[in-house]
């Protein structure tokens, strides 16, 4: 059934380029309600899934910006964001019969993905910033937040598309400000995920439970925020996968933030200090967990002993 009362015919066809755990999970929200889905992958596996939910898989970047009235880009690299630019500036301007707006929503730095708008506006295309504060997981809840920039024209006629994920779409200026507003959200994000391991831990030291903690807490309009109701169950239990977000992409994340910080003269202590409990994770072999594993660096600095199933030998990458 189409969304919002809408019938399929007029339905703007989306394309996704980067099939990965939020770009998949968007492809299907799409299918659910309607919506004409195509895109490309490098991964076999995320394009078997996309074939399974009903979508169509192409080949470039190119071929679902062809086939495309909004392009979604979701990707974990500069590296890939260049190639899929090059793949779709690849096509001469006048083969474009027609134009797609593409949103550009990955936690990339803002020179990469300027790069990416101007070589597409030289074909008529326009790009939008819109990063997203969220994990897969919780696009369920509708908890996402789309952070929009560039013309507003655009973001206008994507929205739509968007309030598909989330009733959470704001627009905050001229392009590059979306990516602006991720790295404040995810500078906060990493601060927090630490503080509430460090909260487990201590609770533990403490001889309490730390159940009681989240319980008492984390709906608390003071103290509790989504990222404690996310991450402290994992924390609980001492359970890190499947992955909300892997340590091994946060330190993407986390050296693209502390770069912008510097690049604009600003200190942050909090951030910093959090950045080697992220690296200590990655060297007890906690890479490809959920950055709630920051848990157990912090259990191990208090002397508690590891999880069951969590000796030296099994923390080898």
């Amino acid at each position: 059934m189409a969304a919002c009362g809408k019938s399929k015919a007029v339905l703007p066809r989306v394309g996704l380029v980067g099939l990965g755990i939020m770009g998949g999970t968007m492809a299907e929200a799409l299918l659910q309600q309607g919506y004409v889905v195509c895109g490309s992958d490098i991964e076999p596996k995320a394009l078997a899934r996309l074939q399974r939910a009903g979508g169509l898989c192409l080949k470039s970047a190119a071929e679902v910006a062809g086939r495309s009235d909004v392009v979604i880009v979701s990707l974990s690299t500069s590296q890939a964001l260049a190639q899929i630019t090059e793949s779709i500036a690849a096509v001469p301007k006048g083969q474009w019969q027609h134009k797609p707006i593409v949103i550009e929503t990955s936690t990339l730095p803002i020179e990469d993905k300027d790069a990416c708008a101007q070589a597409l506006s030289r074909l008529g295309i326009t790009t939008l910033d819109a990063p997203i504060s969220g994990t897969a997981v919780r696009i369920k809840e509708r908890a996402w937040t789309f952070f929009v920039s560039g013309k507003e024209t655009a973001y206008r006629k994507v929205l739509p598309v968007l309030q598909v994920f989330t009733d959470k779409v704001s627009f905050v200026g001229p392009y590059g400000n979306g990516t602006k507003m991720k790295f404040a959200a995810n500078h906060l994000v990493a601060i927090y995920n630490v503080a509430y391991a460090e909260s487990v831990t201590l609770a533990r030291k403490m001889g309490l439970n730390p159940q009681d903690v989240l319980d008492l807490f984390g709906n608390s309009p003071v103290l509790g925020t989504g990222v404690m109701r996310l991450r402290m169950p994992m924390m609980l239990t001492r359970q890190y996968s499947p992955a909300t977000m892997k340590v091994e992409v946060w330190q993407k994340d986390m050296q693209v933030i502390g770069d912008m910080a510097k690049s604009v003269d600003c200190p942050t202590p909090l951030f910093s200090t959090c950045a080697a409990i992220y690296t200590s994770a990655m060297a007890l072999g906690l890479s490809m967990e959920d950055t709630a594993s920051t848990a157990e660096v912090l259990s191990a600095m208090a002397g508690i002993a590891p999880a069951k199933g969590r000796g030296k030998k099994q923390l080898k990458p």
